[in-house]
């Protein structure tokens, strides 16, 4: 069995407590959180557990192998760097740092130290973003023109990172395994109404190779819970609601015609709309499954066979390469800034 510690007892910090007691491959030997409440919270339901409010403690003890991260945005460098540097595997929560040279350096400790670093980039391990992909490569779509991510909820509020990094990290991350690469730019405005210059609201927008866009909407500040993807094909169009646990994907067999084609003088309702081509709607089936699970099971596999986790730390970096981009652009009012690789 993998010994392993979990440093964060908070808001994603028992899941991953939750799931590591359960495998029959790792063993749970800390818990780390300077809340003692949290702590106690531990003790009750696992007993077996030992606790500190120090992660010296765990990081330091040479039965550890493993150190799952799941605390603060703005400790994740400091804390993956110390856990690297006592030679143990490392699950990141995501992002994988604040600054694009701190991200580097911890994949350069883990190649340097023959550790596994996974990012925890977790909706790329969900079954409808996975069914979208094999869609994409498939070329289902034909050649994709846009993408539009939406992703808000009314809390939790971060104080030390914006909407941007805290919820359109994920997006990005997205984005970039759906279409294979990395976008060129970005351009940014945000809003900042909680607290001083920390965006509560981001509207982004990413280009990307071949033309392609992707308008990013993230909020902690709005009444309605939303994750919604809309993919827009040369040849179809999908939408993926992660809210929709069941049925996530709809495939619309529509697309506009050819412009050359199309009627030289439009004036009915009924001439425009025999310029648009409408098919059936398709509900895929989608593999249903907890992405949290798939996460560490690809963790636990990682680090027993030396393969490559999914969302390793160059899939890590990649996200906070945009990130900083689109930090820049709010910076500057919205200005377009390249996406420095």
């Amino acid at each position: 069995m993998i010994p392993v510690a979990i440093l964060g007892a908070g808001h994603w910090g028992p899941n991953f407590v939750r799931n590591f007691h359960r495998s029959q491959q790792t063993q749970v030997l800390w818990v780390i959180d300077p809340d003692s409440s949290r702590l106690q919270q531990v003790q009750i339901r696992f007993p077996d557990i030992s606790l500190s409010s120090d992660p010296r403690e765990a990081i330091n003890d040479p039965r550890v192998e493993a150190v799952v991260i799941a605390t603060p945005t703005s400790t994740h460098y400091e804390l993956a760097k110390a856990a690297l540097l006592a030679r143990k595997h490392v699950l990141l929560e995501k992002p994988i740092a604040t600054r694009v040279d701190h991200a580097r350096e911890l994949c350069e400790l883990a190649d340097k130290f023959e550790r596994i670093l996974l990012v925890g980039h977790l909706f790329l391990y969900n079954g409808a973003v996975q069914r979208v992909k094999d869609f994409l490569k498939e070329g289902t779509l034909g050649r994709v023109y846009y993408i539009s991510m939406v992703r808000t909820n009314l809390g939790p509020i971060r104080i030390d990172v914006n909407a941007a990094w805290d919820l359109a990290s994920h997006d990005i991350s997205i984005a970039n395994y759906w279409l294979g690469t990395e976008p060129l730019s970005a351009s940014a405005i945000g809003g900042s109404w909680i607290n001083a210059n920390i965006q509560d609201a981001v509207f982004a927008t990413l280009r990307y190779p071949n033309e392609v866009l992707v308008t990013l909407h993230a909020s902690w500040l709005n009444p309605r819970k939303a994750r919604h993807i809309t993919v827009v094909g040369e040849r179809r169009m999908l939408t993926c609601d992660d809210m929709e646990l069941t049925e996530p994907i709809r495939l619309y067999d529509k697309q506009v015609t050819d412009s050359y084609t199309k009627p030289a003088f439009v004036d009915t309702f009924a001439s425009f709309r025999s310029s648009v081509r409408e098919g059936d709607i398709l509900i895929p089936r989608v593999t249903v499954g907890e992405p949290l699970k798939r996460e560490c099971d690809d963790f636990i596999e990682s680090i027993r066979t030396g393969k490559q986790p999914l969302t390793g730390g160059l899939e890590g970096v990649a996200v906070v390469r945009v990130l900083e981009a689109i930090q820049r652009s709010i910076r500057a009012s919205g200005r377009e800034e390249k996406v420095i690789s």
